[in-house]
């Protein structure tokens, strides 16, 4: 198992911070590995050449794969080694429902606290979107795609509530980036993010809710093509 060099120059070793605080560095670089299919699904995870690779001990590297474990993204066998976890339907499925019911009453709440200022931020959002797709990089549009997820939260004073839905959505992200550009295309989806803003900085808060389900709602005309297209990927 070798990790794409740009996951490792992600992981900022030169600080030398904390031992938690790189076992949180070596986390975000294997979830974002695991979520763009750089370590597949049945991919060995071994501490000690993930360590050797990102030039740090194994403290933080087994620290992050209890993390990837609670996640749900790898599996560790007991005198058998860490292996990256198949796409489970089922776990998609699941994470997809806790989603939209947590993200759906931050839209609500976002109405009500959303003016010029926080406007302004939306549509910026949807403009970086824009180019992004214009430029057809979409791991940044991916990347911006969790950012204006995260603005609204950060809007409607709930960012602890984001942090419950990292934990959740993990699932859900192997299957985004599976569907971009093909399953989903990609100005699909930013007329949807355009239909969320403009409903949460109108202050329609039943309008929001409507537009956050239909986003949420996308990944389930996409799941089963997707499972379909990559047999090895997925388990249900």
């Amino acid at each position: 198992m070798t990790l794409n060099s740009d996951f490792v120059a992600a992981l900022d070793i030169g600080t030398q911070p904390r031992p938690s605080t790189m076992g949180s560095h070596v986390f975000d670089v294997l979830r974002q590995a695991i979520i763009q299919l750089k370590l597949k699904p049945g991919n060995a995870v071994s501490e000690t050449e993930i360590a050797k690779q990102l030039g740090v001990s194994r403290q933080p590297v087994r620290e992050a794969i209890i993390k990837l474990a609670d996640a749900g993204l790898v599996e560790v066998r007991p005198q058998r080694g860490t292996y990256v976890l198949l796409i489970s339907e089922r776990e998609v499925k699941t994470a997809r429902f806790l989603r939209e019911a947590i993200e759906v009453a931050i839209a609500r709440k976002a109405c009500e606290t959303t003016g010029p200022k926080e406007a302004a931020e939306l549509r910026a959002c949807i403009a970086r979107q824009k180019m992004a797709e214009d430029s057809g990089v979409y791991t940044e549009f991916l990347r911006l795609d969790e950012q204006f997820h995260q603005t609204i939260a950060r809007i409607a004073d709930c960012e602890s509530a984001w942090k419950v839905l990292e934990g959740l959505k993990a699932q859900m992200d192997r299957v985004r980036f599976l569907s971009i550009p093909m399953a989903t295309p990609v100005p699909t989806l930013i007329a949807q993010h355009g239909d969320i803003a403009e409903a949460i900085i109108a202050g329609d808060p039943d309008r929001a809710e409507d537009a956050i389900r239909v986003h949420l709602r996308e990944i389930l005309k996409s799941l089963p093509k997707l499972s379909a297209e990559h047999p090895d990927l997925f388990v249900e």
